[in-house]
């Protein structure tokens, strides 16, 4: 079946051959709109039409054999339902003509139409990639002044030492100095003690002369 037979076989639903036309032409429109901007098309019993990235690879060319690299590439999957699914297999029996293969859409489901929802959905994503990079920038700042903090404790922490290594240094300088000029001092005291001794006994003696000479 191709389109010209698929508008005839629904001409008589939809009011004539030109309403099933532009009927058939819409949905596909719309279906390729939606799959080349990244959309999922699902239609319950039927099936889903999706995008799909596929990286690039190696190919072999099947006339030369030669290896051939592809590029990077999408390309448009169509994948059916369980109810399609069923209904080829024969595991369910397929409904009469003037029935519907595919299931309906429950009530209240096709409110606010294809486009509201795709809307909806792109206004969803936009929010939430600008919610995740408020976020990031906040963690990142947050993560720059911790590490600045860290930083300048470590530097006040490291300069403390070298100040109290120069204190410890002078203080030595200072007690050395002080021992050095009590160890001169010293010797001068213990001389000086020692000489007075020997001035009494010059004058003792010079007294027992006096003594003598008055005695003869």
């Amino acid at each position: 079946m191709n389109k010209a037979q698929l508008v005839e076989a629904i001409a008589d639903k939809v009011g004539g051959r030109q309403q099933a036309a532009d009927a058939v032409d819409a949905v596909l429109d719309a279906i390729v709109r939606a799959v080349v901007g990244g959309d999922r098309v699902s239609v319950t019993g039927f099936g889903s039409f999706e995008k799909v990235d596929r990286p690039a690879r190696y190919a072999r060319n099947p006339q030369t054999g030669e290896r051939v690299r592809v590029k990077k590439t999408s390309v448009p999957r169509f994948r059916a339902g369980q109810g399609f699914k069923d209904l080829v297999s024969g595991s369910k029996k397929l409904p009469r003509g003037g029935e519907v293969a595919v299931k309906k859409a429950p009530k209240g489901s096709l409110s606010g139409g294809a486009s509201a929802t795709v809307k909806k959905a792109a206004a969803k994503k936009t929010t939430a990639k600008k919610t995740t990079a408020r976020k990031t920038t906040a963690a990142a700042k947050k993560t720059t002044a911790a590490a600045k903090k860290t930083t300048a404790k470590k530097t006040t922490a490291k300069k403390a030492p070298s100040k109290t290594a120069a204190q410890k240094t002078t203080a030595k300088k200072t007690t050395a100095a002080a021992k050095k000029t009590a160890a001169k001092n010293a010797p001068a005291k213990k001389a000086t003690a020692k000489k007075a001794p020997a001035k009494k006994s010059t004058a003792r003696k010079t007294t027992a002369k006096k003594t003598a000479a008055r005695q003869a």
